[in-house]
């Protein structure tokens, strides 16, 4: 996801967004760890769609 679809989000749908992505980000974590995991790549995928939303959630803040 570009942080320019996440910036047509509203605050509610961002926050159910980083919700969901902390909750991916817990089982993707969970299935490496028991080498279920088929693409470790998308770990650092999820990573970074939590820092865009993150930063357009400061960046309203800051606004």
């Amino acid at each position: 996801m570009s942080a320019g679809d996440l910036r047509s989000l509203s605050d509610v749908e961002l926050k159910q967004k980083l919700q969901e992505a902390y909750q991916e980000l817990l089982n993707l974590r969970f299935r490496k760890a028991t080498k279920q995991l088929d693409n470790t790549a998308r770990v650092r995928v999820v990573r970074k769609d939590i820092a865009r939303i993150e930063t357009v959630m400061r960046e309203r803040q800051l606004a």
